[in-house]
């Protein structure tokens, strides 16, 4: 399907360019999500923002947890192009390996693949994606592992990476060549 909102390409005016090398690692082409949101500047600024303190060392999780939790919002919530990107960039520095990367996007929790922390974290993203809540028991079990800053952490990644699968999917970001689809780890 074609992008309903097409990503903007080069040249770009002066204001995209910079807000784009901003919204990316140093050498690094703009990816077709951050292209697409350029359309609107204020807000890819406020994102940029909020975006780059879930991916530096001030998040209270650690990286593994993070991606866990992107990659599952991603998967639950279809996103195909946000899950992709994400499984490129940091799978492996996380090492995540095939059979989680399967799980993961095909699978459950309860999968023999997990530690007891990782399917804790899948468990979490599950509750909030289904419910947009975490039951008492569950909770109980969030909190015997993990910090308060840690679950407050958590529950808002859950909810900025469902925000960003919204909008990705919304406006049809096409997916990107060189990122792994969904087929990628099927059963």
């Amino acid at each position: 399907m074609a992008a309903r909102i097409p990503p903007l390409t080069e040249p770009y005016e002066p204001e995209v360019a910079d807000r784009l090398r901003q919204m990316m690692p140093p050498g690094v082409e703009p990816i077709g999500l951050f292209r697409t949101f350029a359309h609107n500047l204020p807000m890819a600024a406020g994102l940029n923002a909020w975006g780059s303190y879930y991916l530096s060392s001030r998040l209270s999780l650690t990286l593994r947890d993070r991606e866990l939790v992107i990659d599952r919002v991603t998967a639950r919530c279809s996103c195909e192009y946000e899950w992709g990107v994400h499984v490129a960039f940091y799978a492996e520095k996380v090492g995540l390996t095939a059979e989680q990367l399967r799980s993961i996007t095909h699978g459950q929790p309860s999968d023999p693949c997990w530690s007891p922390r990782d399917a804790l974290i899948l468990e979490a993203v599950d509750a909030l994606h289904d419910t947009a809540a975490i039951p008492d028991a569950l909770w109980a079990r969030l909190d015997g592992e993990f910090a308060a800053a840690e679950l407050l952490d958590l529950t808002l990644l859950a909810g900025w990476y469902h925000a960003i699968s919204y909008a990705a999917n919304a406006a049809r970001v096409e997916l990107e060549d060189w990122a792994p689809r969904f087929v990628d780890h099927a059963a």
